[in-house]
């Protein structure tokens, strides 16, 4: 039995959850939560062009979580629920059919992401996939009112920080005795994770990332016509 880890922006799901989130934002957001998010994404560039993209990314995040906030479970899930509706066209078809033959083969699926915790929660429900998730959470107060903070960004060793509490939270499950990790990812930021697992996978590799799987020998995600390739120099 294994735990099998994937990403989601650019592995599962071969959009950019960044992407759509903006164009959801023009579309469903108001004047007041548009320019939370402007501002915001003005200081996240700003920063950004110092600190890479990354910093980018958690900056921008941040600025959007702000945005929701005094939200209801119920307004959070229509949007997040609309924005399913948009990214489900590109979707990674032959990943999602190797994740279930994972768990035809009695492996664990964990869906390990930076990405927002209700629109993982609903993608998930969308393709029909029974996983575990680890991602950035949105904040909500006692009576389920977003707070417009988030949670630890799960991204670069934060991943592989989350996933061994998240083992060592289920002593008693088969997923603690686990002999074996897989990981599916596809960037820089997920190196960490993939030098930690044992079944390291690039999915949709990018140049760079494919010279990372040649310099350390990982496997290229070929789909469900062809089998794993290990890359090499």
């Amino acid at each position: 039995m294994a735990i099998v880890t994937v990403d989601f922006d650019g592995t599962l799901y071969q959009g950019n959850s960044f992407t759509i989130m903006m164009e959801m934002g023009k579309k469903r957001f108001t004047i007041k939560q548009w320019a939370v998010v402007g501002n915001g994404l003005v200081k996240a560039a700003a920063v950004g062009a110092v600190k890479g993209k990354n910093r980018f990314r958690h900056d921008f995040f941040k600025a959007f979580a702000r945005a929701f906030k005094g939200n209801t479970d119920e307004e959070l899930e229509q949007f997040f629920r609309e924005l399913v509706k948009r990214g489900k066209k590109d979707v990674h078809g032959d990943l999602v059919e190797t994740i279930r033959e994972h768990q035809r083969n009695g492996d664990t699926v964990v869906l390990l992401s930076g990405a927002l915790q209700p629109f993982l929660k609903l993608f998930a429900q969308e393709l029909q996939l029974d996983v575990h998730i680890l991602s950035t959470e949105l904040e909500c107060d006692e009576d389920g009112i977003c707070t417009g903070e988030l949670g630890q960004i799960v991204n670069g060793r934060i991943k592989v920080e989350r996933l061994l509490q998240w083992i060592d939270s289920n002593q008693h499950s088969e997923a603690h005795h686990a002999s074996e990790i897989w990981a599916y990812a596809d960037s820089e930021s997920d190196i960490p994770l993939l030098h930690y697992a044992t079944h390291p996978i690039l999915v949709n590799p990018k140049e760079d990332m494919i010279k990372v799987a040649e310099q350390n020998k990982w496997a290229i995600f070929a789909g469900k016509h062809g089998d794993s390739s290990h890359a090499s120099t």
